[in-house]
This record gives structure tokens, sequence and C-alpha cells, in this order.
């Protein structure tokens, strides 16, 4: 019987390490890096919790940026991890929704949720 469950926990562990729990992904990486086509900039933001189920990162409402980033488009972002030592990663990650904060505690921002894929 402790056969089994070992079995269990580990089925379970492997499980845990291929999906994109936006939890783990708060808690492997620190910020994410965005290109955009034709241009020498790369923007980088701090990884936030999303009220959405996912993860999000702010963006000013007069960033150039805005303009290049759509629902439903799927980019390859580069996550760097929270620990130093570790090697930054791409993911491909899906825009889900862009949603402008007027009164919030983020006022004058938009929020970008993104969902991670597993890879």
């Amino acid at each position: 019987m402790a056969t089994t469950l070992g079995k269990k926990n580990m089925d379970a562990d492997k499980k845990i390490e291929t999906r994109s729990d936006p939890c783990l992904i708060m808690d492997r990486y620190s910020s994410v890096e965005i290109a955009v086509n034709n241009s020498e900039f790369v923007y980088m933001f701090k990884i936030r919790n999303s009220p959405f189920a996912g993860i999000a990162i702010l963006v000013k409402e007069d960033s150039v940026i805005l303009k290049h980033l759509k629902v439903g488009d799927k980019l390859n972002l580069k996550y760097n991890p929270a620990v130093p030592s570790e090697l930054p990663e791409y993911r491909t990650t899906e825009i889900r929704h862009i949603i402008k904060d007027n009164n919030g505690r983020y006022n004058g921002h938009y929020l970008v949720d993104f969902a991670v894929s597993a890879n």
C-alpha cells in the first residue's frame, strides 16, 4: 500500500511541474521581458497576480508598448527567474485581458493578463 501512495504522489508532482499554475509562475519568475518588433527596446515588467486566475503586468496608459499588445496574441516572452543564479526561460504566453484601471489602486495603468503555456 505504501508503494501505491508513493506512486500517486510522484504522479501528482509531475502534474504540478508541467502545468502553468499562476502560483508556480509567481514563485519561479520575478519579471518578464517583451521585445517589440523592429525596435531595439525591450520592456521589462514585474510579474503580478491577476484577478483572472493568471498572472499580469501593469503598463502605464501612455506607454508605446500598449500599441503592440492585443488580446489573443501569443508571444514568446522571456521570463527572468526569481533566483538570480538561474537562467531565464522563454515561454509561450497568450494575452487574455487588457483592462484600464481608472479609479483603483493603479489609476492610469492597464492590467495586461497572461496565460502561460506549460512548455
